[in-house]
């Protein structure tokens, strides 16, 4: 090996070392800004209100606190960003170090946070009685606008498992995931939702209900063709694929194959490495027929015989359609059918809406365990 070689390796390694250092530190100094803020919550609570959420002082206090504090240290302890700081304490101040509450109605059960090493050294001195946090403290300021809390324990894990960013946290919220999610799957499933966080060990559990594009730019209420939905889908795959879950890769558009000297084209052959199987997916502007799920269990069958590998799991199909009919759907697929179809929207959904059916589901639940008892 020449001297230039070895001189790149020893750089190379040495690079790695001090981006993987930087990246420590800045963890570090996110989590400490994400303590330290809660314990000035704590402070100011238990100086101001001796405990109890309103205080008819409170008002004058934050003022004139922010007033010294921005005096000694500058920026960010405005009196606005103190309001927060105290809502932080107060919405996680009932956490203890393993987890925190569910209040929606599931049982009062405890929800905990996976165990978070990368980055928590600075955490080993914060108070036993203290929550723990993950994220940084841009992270927490959305997570507070969510006012689920089984939902907010959701996206936190989510959003750490994940790495998502400010912004693409932001999205998953406003864009309903968590409600999505749980109403496409049943009640036991939605429970182990809220405790666990998305997990994938089935092809059920990549569904949720619907699709949102709205990413795409395309309005729900103008004419737009397969082929154009497609190319609007490529020239955002990205958002796409963060859409469609976690684990999907993205392999090919209108994938050709031939068959009996006749060829076919598969609009989207996507990967999913977690569950290690293809997932292919059509794309339909109309509302779904028994033709079109006939064309994608054709589809299937060829990738299961022709082109998956022994190791991996069957290939799974999945209709993106306009609308569809669930009486229909059922009655044309086999029920061991590896296929599904799923809505899709170009606007963001009625959050509101979708909470109000989920509640009315988790109500549901626990008049059907009331029942068993």
């Amino acid at each position: 090996m020449s001297d230039m070689q070895n001189l790149d390796k020893l750089y190379d390694r040495i690079a790695t070392l001090i981006e993987q250092a930087r990246s420590r530190v800045v963890k570090a100094v996110n989590i400490a800004e994400v303590y330290t803020k809660y314990s000035i919550g704590q402070y100011i609570v238990e100086e101001e209100q001796h405990g109890n959420q309103r205080a008819e002082y409170g008002k004058e206090v934050l003022k004139r606190l922010s007033e010294r504090l921005t005096e000694r240290f500058g920026e960010g302890w405005s009196y606005s960003n103190l309001r927060q700081i105290r809502q932080f304490y107060l919405m996680y101040g009932n956490l203890t170090a393993s987890g925190c509450q569910i209040e929606s109605g599931i049982d009062n059960r405890w929800l905990s946070i996976p165990n978070f090493t990368e980055g928590q050294q600075i955490a080993d001195n914060k108070p036993s009685n203290h929550p723990d946090f993950v994220l940084p403290w841009s992270h927490y300021l959305i997570l507070m606008r969510e006012e689920d809390p089984a939902a907010r324990k959701f996206y936190e894990i989510e959003a750490y498992r994940q790495q998502w960013s400010k912004h693409q946290l932001q999205r998953q919220v406003t864009s309903s995931l968590y409600e999505r999610l749980a109403l496409s799957r049943d009640k036991e499933e939605v429970m182990r939702l809220t405790e666990e966080g998305q997990t994938l060990a089935k092809p059920t559990d990549l569904l949720k209900n619907p699709v949102t594009l709205e990413f795409l730019g395309l309005r729900p209420e103008s004419a737009y063709s397969e082929s154009k939905l497609e190319s609007a889908i490529i020239s955002k795959m990205q958002q796409f694929l963060l859409e469609m879950g976690k684990g999907f890769l993205f392999e090919a558009r209108q994938k050709r194959f031939t068959f009996n000297e006749d060829s076919y084209y598969v609009d989207l052959v996507l990967y999913n490495r977690l569950l290690q199987c293809y997932v292919l997916v059509d794309l339909k502007t109309d509302k779904l027929s028994h033709q079109d799920m006939g064309q994608m269990q054709m589809y299937v069958n060829y990738y299961d015989r022709y082109v998956k590998e022994d190791f991996e799991k069957p290939t799974i199909g999945i209709l993106l359609c306009k609308s569809k009919e669930d009486a229909l759907v059922e009655l044309t697929l086999p029920k061991d059918a590896n296929i599904y179809a799923s809505a899709y929207a170009l606007c963001l959904p009625d959050k509101t809406l979708l909470q109000t059916k989920l509640q009315e589901w988790i109500e549901e639940y626990n008049e059907e365990k009331g029942g068993e008892e």
